[in-house]
């Protein structure tokens, strides 16, 4: 099937041309066409297939297909994501499919001042991409209504309905138009959220592109069993190694996050941090030396990652494992995207192997473990939490040992040689 088959405007195809855009992907090919009729639709699909077009072309299509003469331009289309990142690619995209369209589109998001945000509305858009709280509170202002919404996308939707974001999303709701197309993407769909998601949807349909594996297929997935205390030992030794290109590292708070970066200045390598505090421009400055090559690691909280999209990065690292296993998906879907290859590792503490265990569970395999590298996890280090609370003559029970399961290294020092991989038994 090819882009010209789904019966799109002369303007689009041109546009879409311009991209190298030549068939469309899974999601796309099955969600335009429904789109296309006027119906809701709750689309599923891995990171890195193309989501953002599955809803971008159909709307611009059906949004020359109403065009008529007006006095002014109305807020036809509204599109809320999560973060300032995925907000900024999701209106760059727009912009390029209509290039050749008299159709305006704009993006607002807080940690900016608002004034050249309210000046572009002023001017008139069709489209507005907006991230939750500064929508709410340009609302409030009188600066956006939604009255002539015809078109409301939820992106990200695990995330947006999920905790911290729904009651954002329930005051937006009631605000728009009962006669409207939604649509909902997400690269994950948790039950609760579809049947959350089916309380909101009108006569919708599904569509789901499973993946052979629940991760990204050519990425290649490793685990390194680590203590706290090597932790950024072993992430220097894997940057000045095998992984001396650009890396993605995530880190699952902001403190953790500017801690990292420091650890890895001192070690003589430049990266930078991404995460909610940060102000936007410090976020784009830091985002756009990392695309340009003027820094080897880029260190990322989970909501700050959401809309990274890199060509070509090859790796990411997993500082800290993520206690929501869909957040793993998300994370290793930053590489190997649109067919590329990528490789993620993961270190994984003694405390951290339930979240291991339920991500191995979610994407159904067992991740390769590393076991020769110079900072593997020995079964004296999980002994010494155990033993200074004895020294110390604190209070509270003794920490557990661990289980015989757990490997321990013999002593002296190791060869510093590559990486081999052992793959666990499935």
């Amino acid at each position: 099937m090819t882009f010209k088959e789904l019966g799109l405007d002369e303007s689009i195809l041109k546009a879409l041309q311009d991209q190298g855009y030549e068939n469309p992907t899974p999601i796309q090919a099955q969600s335009i066409p429904i789109l296309l009729k006027g119906k809701d639709l709750l689309g599923v699909a891995q990171t890195g297939t193309g989501k953002t077009a599955a809803f971008a072309i159909p709307i611009l299509q059906q949004l020359l297909e109403g065009e008529g003469p007006r006095k002014k331009r109305k807020i036809r289309t509204l599109v809320v994501t999560p973060t300032r990142e995925l907000a900024i690619q999701i209106d760059e995209n727009f912009t390029a499919y209509a290039k050749y369209t008299n159709i305006k589109n704009t993006v607002i998001f807080g940690g900016v001042n608002q004034t050249k945000q309210v000046y572009a509305l002023h001017q008139g858009v069709d489209v507005l991409v907006a991230t939750p709280g500064r929508l709410l509170d340009l609302i409030n202002q009188k600066y956006i209504s939604l009255a002539d919404i015809e078109y409301f996308v939820l992106d990200e939707a695990d995330q947006m309905l999920d905790m911290g974001f729904i009651h954002d999303i329930k005051k937006l709701l009631k605000l728009l138009p009962k006669q409207r197309q939604s649509l909902f993407f997400s690269a994950t769909m948790p039950r609760a959220i579809v049947d959350l998601s089916k309380q909101i949807l009108g006569d919708f349909e599904r569509v789901t592109i499973e993946p052979k594996q629940t991760t990204a297929e050519k990425v290649e997935q490793r685990i390194y069993h680590v203590n706290k205390k090597h932790k950024t030992d072993l992430l220097v030794h894997l940057l000045e190694g095998d992984m001396n290109d650009a890396t993605l590292v995530f880190s699952r708070t902001k403190h953790g996050a500017n801690k990292i970066v420091k650890d890895l200045e001192k070690a003589g390598i430049k990266s930078a941090a991404i995460h909610g505090n940060k102000s936007q421009t410090a976020r784009q400055r830091a985002l756009g030396d990392f695309k340009d090559g003027k820094l080897q690691a880029l260190v990322a909280t989970d909501i700050a990652a959401r809309g990274i999209d890199i060509d070509e990065l090859s790796y990411v690292i997993n500082y800290d494992l993520p206690n929501v296993p869909e957040s793993y998906v998300h994370r290793i879907g930053r590489t190997g995207r649109a067919g590329a290859s990528g490789l993620a590792a993961s270190f994984c503490m003694l405390e951290e192997r339930p979240f291991l265990k339920d991500i191995e569970k979610l994407i159904q395999t067992k991740i390769p473990v590393v076991d020769d590298h110079p900072f593997e996890f020995k079964m004296e280090d999980a002994a010494e939490p155990s033993l200074k609370k004895q020294g110390g003559n604190r209070g509270g029970n003794r920490s557990k040992r661990p289980s015989n399961n757990s490997r321990s290294s013999s002593g002296g020092n190791r060869n510093k040689s590559r990486n081999k991989n052992r793959s666990s038994s499935n």
